[in-house]
């Protein structure tokens, strides 16, 4: 049965992988955005993108905040980033982007709230894990009793899964955009290569490949 979902979608390729699961399946998605002065705004272009190539309709969440700089890691090795919290870790982030998600969520009568999640190559997040989920879970229930479900489609899966599902779906390696330290080069803007985000993602295409 087709139910209408809204998914947390920044245009990478975790939540893209989510709404392309979404739509695939024949459910009614809506794209759910926020723009808070992130460094890597250039990643609302490519949500936008998506979204308008799937015909899917796009709420983007304008948030006024000076959003504390975190120092971002470069050059990591792909084994050494879940072995502790990185330094890039914003605290409750996850928690303000599901709070107005389910809020909207509400306010468009969905029935559930998808979110790309991923516990398997970057547990160092806390805020990526089951328990998390399940706590929030917990307290959204109490918050607003029958409201939508929390889904993590991807929780239990590597990146290169996600990779792999992806591509299942005619996304390609540079459909969407994952890097931390955007770079303007050759008159556009380009991925650095070197943070955590772009080492995962290169390391997950190339494993599938």
């Amino acid at each position: 049965m087709a139910k209408r979902i809204v998914v947390l979608h920044s245009g990478g390729m975790d939540s893209t992988t989510c709404l392309y699961e979404a739509h695939a399946a024949g459910h009614e998605v809506t794209s759910l955005g926020f723009e808070y002065g992130q460094r890597l705004s250039v990643e609302l272009l490519f949500a936008a993108r998506q979204c308008e190539r799937l015909g899917i309709r796009r709420d983007v969440v304008s948030l006024s905040w000076q959003k504390p700089n975190r120092p971002m890691p470069i050059g990591r090795a792909i084994e050494e980033m879940p072995k502790s919290v990185s330094p890039a870790f914003l605290p409750a982030r996850n928690v303000v982007f599901l709070s107005v998600a389910c809020a909207h969520a509400a306010g468009v009568s969905a029935d559930e709230v998808h979110i790309g999640l991923n516990s398997i190559d970057y547990s160092g997040y806390p805020d990526c894990t089951p328990e998390f989920l399940k706590s929030f879970q917990s307290m959204m229930s109490l918050a607003h009793p029958g409201g939508p479900t929390i889904v993590a489609p991807l929780m239990s899966m590597s990146k290169a899964e996600i990779a792999t599902l992806a591509k299942q779906h005619g996304l390609g390696e540079y459909d969407t955009w994952s890097c931390y330290r955007p770079q303007v080069a050759n008159g556009g803007v380009v991925p650095c290569g070197n943070c955590d985000a772009c080492r995962l993602h290169s390391h997950a295409w190339k494993t599938i490949k």
